[in-house]
């Protein structure tokens, strides 16, 4: 389904001002028991969210290269939140954007992409392998071959993507006096891997923890339907830094949900799936890692997840009940010793296209 036509657009640069830039606060709500407290970076009050870094990230360096033509069209998949960052590059830079999601797209966040003059196109059904990822993939390679010039930024693979967050390094050594662990949501893994390496050269100690979602393949679980946007894959993204991780933890949309309510009535910031989850880590982690300092980073804010995360219908329906959400994971010794069906830590990390020794 198309939304929009492309239209030519100009260039805004001034909007470049608004990138990043977030605070941090400390957070010791009860999550969902006392913990000592840990740093959250606020990205979702930047304009364009935590994901604007990456997609100015991607277009300038398509730029510089020769990739991506002035006023030549984006195009993209996205389960919303890089969609709205490449609207806010596309107005930036001078970019028609046109992207690709998929039926479970909120119509809360369809409206947002339409009034930032984004062009929409909706797949209806999930691919029989790579879910509602590989379908949008798939019409977003038809559209390629319809939009002469057209650039795919291909974020889970793109290089950029993880060089956009370099500013968000700068900013958190800048905020905190130290840290210890690290906390991170894993989609693309653009964010966790653009943030470890100027983090560790500050901080050469640090502990860097991947939170996933139960039905993810990135850290070498099956793949299951998943209920949480924005966090976990269908497929195998190249920008996962498997190798800078200390141990992962899978969650389910129950932890997440209670977590996002629980900040929301606590701490007053909050946010959708990957940051209820990351936040659940975090605490989790600052609660047994005694006097450690621990900080994770809050990709967006609440307001498209009204529908969902903050909804007791939509809730009830999906069978999410917050009050009987783990309190703590479960361990497995290896990816492949268990499925992971609700809060799942463990400390072997693997590449899921070169297994364990002995794995399947």
């Amino acid at each position: 389904m198309t939304t929009t036509a492309v239209r030519p657009t100009g260039a805004r640069p001034e909007l470049l001002a608004l990138l990043g830039r977030t605070p941090v606060v400390r957070i010791t709500t009860d999550l969902p028991g006392a913990h000592p407290g840990f740093w959250a970076k606020l990205e979702g009050l930047a304009a364009g969210g935590m994901k604007a870094r990456a997609a100015v990230s991607m277009l300038l360096g398509a730029r510089e290269r020769g990739e991506l033509l002035p006023g030549a069209p984006v195009v993209e998949s996205t389960s919303g939140t890089l969609g709205i960052g490449l609207a806010f590059a596309g107005q930036a830079l001078g970019h028609p954007i046109v992207l690709v999601g998929d039926s479970e797209l909120e119509p809360s966040v369809r409206q947002l992409l339409h009034s930032h003059g984004v062009r929409l196109e909706i797949v209806d059904r999930p691919a029989l392998q790579g879910g509602w990822q590989a379908a949008r993939l798939a019409r977003l390679k038809d559209l390629l071959a319809e939009l002469p010039g057209a650039f795919w930024p291909d974020q889970y693979n793109n290089p950029d993507n993880t060089a956009g967050y370099a500013s968000l390094a700068a900013e958190l050594t800048a905020q905190l006096d130290h840290l210890d662990i690290l906390v991170c949501s894993v989609g693309t893994g653009g964010h966790s891997a653009g943030i470890i390496g100027p983090l560790r050269r500050h901080w050469p100690a640090l502990r860097l923890i991947g939170v996933d979602a139960t039905g993810s393949t990135i850290f070498g679980q099956p793949a299951r339907p998943r209920l949480m946007r924005g966090l976990g894959s269908s497929i195998h993204p190249r920008n996962v830094a498997y190798g800078a991780f200390d141990e992962v933890h899978w969650v389910g949309p129950a932890a997440a949900v209670d977590s996002c309510r629980r900040l929301a009535r606590g701490s007053f910031v909050s946010g959708g799936w990957s940051t209820g989850a990351a936040a659940r880590v975090a605490a989790w982690a600052a609660r047994v890692h005694a006097g450690a300092v621990v900080a994770t980073v809050f990709p967006d804010g609440p307001h498209r997840y009204l529908g969902t995360v903050y909804d007791d219908a939509f809730t009830t329906a999906h069978g999410l009940d917050p009050h009987t959400a783990a309190d703590r994971p479960v361990e497995i010794p290896d990816p492949y010793a268990a499925e992971a069906t609700g809060w799942v830590r463990c400390t072997r990390i693997t590449d899921p296209l070169t297994p364990l020794k002995g794995t399947p």
